[in-house]
Formats: structure tokens, C-alpha cells, sequence
């Protein structure tokens, strides 16, 4: 029998940023598709962000922060379609995106959001 242990969330002190304690830092690559990113790649990406997300003492924080922002990517255990199937709105959904961007207009990347942060 295989035992899961869930960590215990962490409690932050007033102004202190939740993004410092994530197990995310430094992994960027596994929480935002390259451009043409293939199915397949994308569920073991997908598969490898999750591990680190459900051992994370920010995964509440994280959570609220791409729901309540629109985001794009893999965040606290949950993709963009994730978010929009629960409801919770991206600012334009993928297939809309990706058919203005061969039509020629201006796509917004996970990577201007990143750079705008």
C-alpha cells in the first residue's frame, strides 16, 4: 500500500510572497508549453508539473492567484482547460488564440506575461 502524504500549507507573514516558498522556482519549462508543443509531450510535462505541485506548501495561494488572473499554464495541479472547464475564465481560450496567430494578429504569450511580472 502506497502512502501520499500531503504537505502541511504554509503560513505566510504580512507581505511575504508566496512565489518564494513554490517548488516551482527554477522550473518554468514544465509549467508553460514551447510553441507546437505536441499532446503527448504536453501530458508528460503536465505529469512531471503536477508531482511538484501536489508536494508544494503554496498550492492554495497559487491556486487563487491563476484562477483570479486569467492564467496561462500549469498552475497548483491545473491547466488552463482545467480552469476553464470549473468555469474560471482565461483571457482568450487556446484554439482562439492559436487561429489569430495564423491569421496574422498578435498572440499574447505565457512568456510577455512572465516578462511583464
Amino acid at each position: 500500500m502506497t502512502t501520499i502524504e500531503i504537505p502541511e500549507p504554509i503560513r505566510l507573514d504580512v507581505g511575504e510572497d508566496w512565489r518564494d516558498h513554490a517548488n516551482c522556482k527554477g522550473q518554468l519549462h514544465l509549467f508553460f508549453a514551447k510553441k507546437a508543443e505536441r499532446p503527448q509531450a504536453r501530458a508528460r510535462r503536465e505529469a512531471k508539473a503536477n508531482a511538484l505541485c501536489q508536494e508544494c506548501p503554496v498550492m492554495e495561494p497559487c491556486r487563487e492567484f491563476a484562477r483570479s488572473n486569467r492564467e496561462y499554464g500549469f498552475w497548483a495541479g491545473e491547466s488552463e482547460e482545467d480552469r476553464h472547464l470549473m468555469g474560471f475564465t482565461v483571457s482568450a481560450p487556446i484554439g482562439l488564440r492559436a487561429r489569430k496567430y495564423r491569421m496574422g494578429g498578435d498572440a499574447h504569450t505565457a512568456d510577455d506575461t512572465l516578462r511583464s511580472a
